[in-house]
């Protein structure tokens, strides 16, 4: 489900994500052993007070604040099952690490598998063709329909497809259908028959660190109008520094529902793509499988890898770009297993803001479905409320969430939009009137 104007991405960006989780604890018997293989250091003690400002291009172990050894750090990520890199989905440096860090392992381990999460399984046969040349990239673009399954710029993403195509590594789809994962939030995952949950077993539950970073999620997009709730939104952009300034009620927020419902959507998330890599692994059992996701899906061992500890993999390595001034505070000791310090370029552009409605929506078969309507908005003024289906916007049809989208992030400040909206199976016409200025969201 994404959100069409929340509190951060959009447009083309239809699939950025809440900023992220909680730093908070590990899965210890994971991060034990991860941590033993990966504390090779170029110096020999840790600092007497902690103190991560290091110099950008170093990799350091966030549990002992020490330098890692680069050449040592990737011959031990080489005998890994799994290599986890995450990202903020919109940000150039990040898939620029993640390119870098992929060559590296591939000097090392050439038999690779490149994973995905923003590809959905059904292109999986689009990827193959990618991978042999049979596809120019302009043709696997559209293929992939990438506006619609992912929406970021293909720019940050293309030279990483390239190495695949080049170097002749597979690359496989991580994902399973926003919609599906739209039904868990909705409906709850034990109310999906057995056989509708797209072959996906039951997910491990959330541990307690994990649940109550998640209430933190969840409360800010109940108050902020947030996009993307269940899936993998709140794991896209970032940390704690995107999260509400004010404690929420997290105990009251547990006891709910709708939160329990929240709860199962991400671990579908987290489940579909550990599921997706231990598959590859048992196909290729030699091979490395690098994921490329947001980083929130494997931050602290919450999701994918808690997931693949659950399928017998627990020794997936967990590895983040984090920004140097962010390390000079002092990084969560069990943060990851090692991270990579840059700089933090993806805030140094100021983005200009764009016009937002307000509303979570997610595509269904009946059309772009609106799942929450946030207070205040641009949408809440127009009369759009939960359950309505966006038919078209400014005289164009509308059938996936990345088209509204599209054409939403196109108005300008003071413009009118055109919209008509089915209810109840009667069309009405309605008019967004968006603001004078757009405030850029915090």
């Amino acid at each position: 489900m994404t959100g069409v104007g929340g509190a951060h991405q959009q447009g083309p960006r239809a699939a950025r994500r809440l900023g992220g989780l909680a730093w908070r604890a590990l899965v210890a018997a994971s991060l034990t052993a991860a941590v033993m293989v990966l504390a090779i250091r170029a110096h020999e003690a840790a600092d007497p007070v902690r103190n991560d400002c290091r110099p950008v291009g170093s990799w350091l172990d966030p549990a002992a604040a020490t330098t890692l050894a680069t050449d040592q750090l990737v011959a031990s990520l080489a005998q890994r099952p799994a290599v986890l890199l995450g990202e903020a989905h919109d940000d150039a440096e990040h898939h620029r690490w993640q390119l870098h860090t992929l060559a590296a392992l591939h000097g090392r381990h050439p038999d690779i598998i490149l994973g995905f999460e923003s590809f959905p399984r059904r292109v999986q046969p689009v990827l193959d063709r990618w991978v042999n040349g049979e596809l120019d990239a302009k043709a696997f673009l559209e293929e992939v329909d990438w506006p619609a399954v992912w929406g970021y710029d293909p720019a940050l993403y293309l030279p990483l497809f390239h190495f695949a195509r080049q170097n002749r590594v597979p690359m496989i789809a991580l994902n399973v259908e926003r919609d599906f994962v739209s039904r868990v939030r909705r409906e709850g995952w034990a109310a999906i028959p057995a056989g509708e949950r797209k072959g996906l077993s039951d997910p491990a539950p959330a541990s307690a660190a994990y649940r109550d970073s998640l209430a933190r999620i969840y409360t800010f997009e109940q108050s902020h109008g947030a996009e993307d709730v269940e899936g993998d939104n709140p794991h896209g952009t970032g940390s704690d520094a995107d999260a509400p300034a004010d404690e929420p009620d997290v105990e009251s927020v547990m006891e709910s529902e709708d939160f329990a419902r929240f709860v199962e959507a991400q671990l579908t998330w987290d489940r579909a793509m550990a599921e997706a890599i231990a598959a590859a692994r048992k196909r290729q059992p030699g091979a490395l499988v690098v994921g490329i996701l947001g980083r929130g899906h494997i931050e602290h061992r919450y999701g994918v890898p808690h997931q693949l500890a659950d399928l017998q993999i627990p020794e997936a390595a967990v590895l983040l770009p984090v920004d140097r001034e962010t390390a000079c505070d002092g990084l969560p000791a069990d943060l990851a297993d090692a991270v990579f310090l840059i700089e933090p370029t993806g805030r140094l552009v100021a983005t200009a803001p764009k016009a937002r409605l307000g509303i979570l929506v997610a595509t269904t078969d009946d059309g772009v479905r609106v799942e929450n309507v946030m207070e205040g908005s641009v949408a809440e003024a127009t009369g759009i409320a939960t359950g309505d289906i966006v038919v078209s916007a400014a005289g164009f049809p509308v059938a996936q969430v990345g088209e509204l989208i599209e054409i939403v992030q196109r108005q300008a400040p003071g413009t009118w939009l055109p919209l008509v909206i089915r209810r109840d199976g009667e069309d009405i016409e309605m008019v967004a009137k968006f603001p004078m200025s757009f405030e850029t969201p915090q």
